[in-house]
């Protein structure tokens, strides 16, 4: 098989859950290195361990690539010369290359019980010692039928390597061991069938996680073994949980993908956030689209630490790019997203409250609470009033009057309209000699029974003039009471 001069990356997941924000890092910073170069991003499923598999879950992944936008030129569903794409799918090839290390003298069955194994764990536990399984090479191994494991003979030598992120790596040779190649199912290990897969699917870069480090001698001593050259390695440091201390975990939000894109954060947020964990392009920038980071990507900008998971970056983030779209586009991706009696009111209505939302907009699934006064007479919450910092201080009569100034003003206003609505509301500052923060907190309160919400003028105007006034009203009448 022929090796390509492009670049040809993979994202090789396990079946075994939902995409993460850890694997979705791993997935973009390979499609960023194929697509800058030209290449080709290739998914591969690894599905050895038939244990831990969780049905649906390679649908799942599937969907959450396609969802992000991360499009892979081969893959199960996606079949090229290099396939198959699914472990499972592969046996013949491993069993093959196994052979091949039988013959050269490199592998043997591995003819021991877990008993025994556990045996001489404990014996190098007593004796203070690491536990090698090559201290107890069997000295004349059975033939290997398939009913045993099949171990790798290793050849203990220290190493140096590079690597694209963490530098020039270096170990002894007392990490290198024996290890299991092909289980006694008939199923290969990762630490086989991943070096066998990249090389088969002409792998350029393997980029994956810093979990993988420590076997990395082992992997060296296997592809010396096998005769294989080796592809350029880049290994990604932790995402770490909000402290900063220990790995992000599905307690600490590390939830599935999908979940975040039902919540309403677009797909371009999700990714452009993802991009800068652990990674930047030197500068201050801190929001990406897909195009600059292609343009700007590096696997040496890949920092070595941890990278810390912030929600509230996340939502940040998002805000920032929800507050860049086009009014008629937003309504597109979040008219789902309103409350159900949105659907009483025409397109120009429900618009006009995404518009005054947007500013203030985090993810699209806050927009039923921030909304729900625009299409519905809230209770009245005396509690609001009561609670506010500054209106608990006035007399519940000096409130009332006030409330009713600004109803006569409203109610005279022709035409109604944010102009004129903004202009009324000035006038009754100057009227009044109350502060904003005094007079508009009371209005807003009245007519949202919200604790927050958009600009004053704005949510006025949306209103119309009959509700806005119906609802001081109302709010005038539970202050009587």
């Amino acid at each position: 098989m022929s090796q390509p001069t492009t670049a040809r990356t993979r994202f090789a997941p396990s079946p075994t859950g939902y995409l993460h924000v850890g694997a979705a890092r791993t997935a973009l910073f390979a499609w960023l290195v194929a697509r800058q170069n030209n290449g080709s991003f290739v998914l591969r499923i690894e599905d050895t361990d038939q244990k831990r598999q969780v049905e649906g879950a390679e649908q799942h992944i599937i969907a959450s690539l396609q969802a992000l936008g991360l499009d892979y030129d081969e893959g199960p569903d996606k079949p090229s010369d290099y396939g198959p794409y699914r472990q499972s799918e592969r046996l013949n090839q491993y069993k093959k290359w196994a052979e091949s290390l039988l013959a050269a003298g490199r592998a043997y069955a591995d003819p021991y019980t877990p008993r025994q194994i556990n045996s001489f764990r404990e014996q190098a536990q007593v004796e203070r010692k690491p536990f090698l399984f090559r201290n107890h090479r069997p000295t004349n191994p059975p033939e290997w039928d398939g009913s045993m494991p099949l171990r790798f003979k290793s050849e203990p030598k220290p190493y140096k390597w590079h690597d694209e992120v963490m530098g020039s790596l270096s170990t002894g040779p007392e990490v290198i061991d024996d290890f299991i190649i092909i289980k006694s199912d008939g199923f290969p290990t990762y630490n086989f069938a991943h070096i066998i897969d990249d090389y088969e699917m002409a792998i350029s870069h393997v980029i994956r996680g810093q979990e993988f480090i420590a076997s990395v001698p082992n992997y060296l001593n296997l592809y010396e073994a096998l005769k294989l050259s080796v592809p350029i390695m880049a290994t990604m440091p932790p995402i770490l949980g909000p402290d900063g201390k220990k790995k992000l975990s599905k307690r600490d939000g590390a939830k599935d993908l999908l979940d975040y894109l039902a919540d309403g954060y677009l797909p371009e947020a999700l990714v452009s956030f993802i991009a800068t964990l652990g990674w930047n392009d030197g500068t201050t920038q801190e929001l990406f689209t897909k195009r600059e980071l292609i343009e700007k990507f590096s696997l040496k900008g890949i920092g070595k630490g941890g990278a810390v998971f912030d929600e509230s970056r996340l939502r940040w983030v998002n805000g920032r790019f929800i507050r860049q779209i086009p009014l008629d586009e937003l309504y597109q991706k979040a008219v789902g997203y309103l409350p159900e009696k949105a659907s009483e009111q025409d397109d120009s209505y429900n618009k006009a409250v995404l518009g005054c939302l947007q500013e203030r907009l985090k993810y699209f699934s806050e927009i039923v609470e921030l909304s729900l006064f625009f299409y519905e007479d809230l209770p009245v919450d005396i509690s609001l009033i009561a609670n506010h910092k500054k209106l608990k201080k006035y007399e519940t009569e000096t409130l009332i009057k006030l409330l009713e100034k600004a109803h006569e003003r409203l109610a005279n206003l022709e035409p109604f309209n944010l102009e004129t609505i903004s202009s009324a509301l000035n006038q009754l500052l100057a009227d009044t000699e109350e502060k904003p923060v005094v007079l508009f907190s009371l209005i807003r309160i009245a007519i949202t029974q919200a604790p927050a919400s958009p600009g004053l003028a704005e949510t006025i105007s949306i209103l119309g003039k009959t509700a806005v006034l119906r609802r001081i009203n109302q709010q005038i009448e539970a202050l009587k009471v």
